[in-house]
């Protein structure tokens, strides 16, 4: 499976131990990691996955694949800004929600539209979001909640 990991893109190191966590879950358990392709929690998400031998997917909003964080291993330059939000969370199966703002609160909005199941660790709290408190609760809710793919 496919799973979106949405968050913010200046986090404290608490948060980026807490997205490495994640990454490093979602791979254990073969799933792909989505994302935004920069730093933050981005940068965690994807560090965490491929220390665990994961595939990260990269939807950037420049034009440059070489804009990508060294963990991501597909980047995919698009040069939309802030409009690629749809692509990061229509390419995933689910997303996990890890801190954030704007952006974060934006891909939210456009996962729970699209009928993706959204786990959020500290996060915006939103109607529709599974509020869980580790990344193990995370990967797991939205195993359980994407069904099969």
């Amino acid at each position: 499976m496919r799973v979106s990991v949405i968050g913010g893109s200046s986090v404290s190191p608490e948060t980026a131990s807490v997205a490495e966590a994640v990454g490093e879950r979602l791979a254990e358990r073969d799933h792909t990691v989505v994302c935004g392709g920069l730093g933050g929690v981005m940068a965690a998400v994807c560090r965490g996955a491929a220390n665990a031998g994961g595939e990260t997917i990269g939807i950037l909003p420049t034009a440059r694949r070489a804009d990508a964080n060294p963990h991501v291993t597909v980047p995919i330059a698009t040069g939309l800004g802030h409009a690629r939000n749809a692509l990061v969370v229509l390419n995933g199966d689910a997303a996990i929600a890890i801190d954030g703002s704007h952006g974060t609160l934006s891909e939210i909005g456009l996962a729970l539209a699209h009928g993706r199941a959204v786990a959020g660790l500290d996060t915006h709290e939103v109607a529709g979001v599974e509020d869980v408190d580790t990344p193990t609760e995370a990967v797991e809710y939205v195993e359980s909640a994407a069904g099969p793919n």
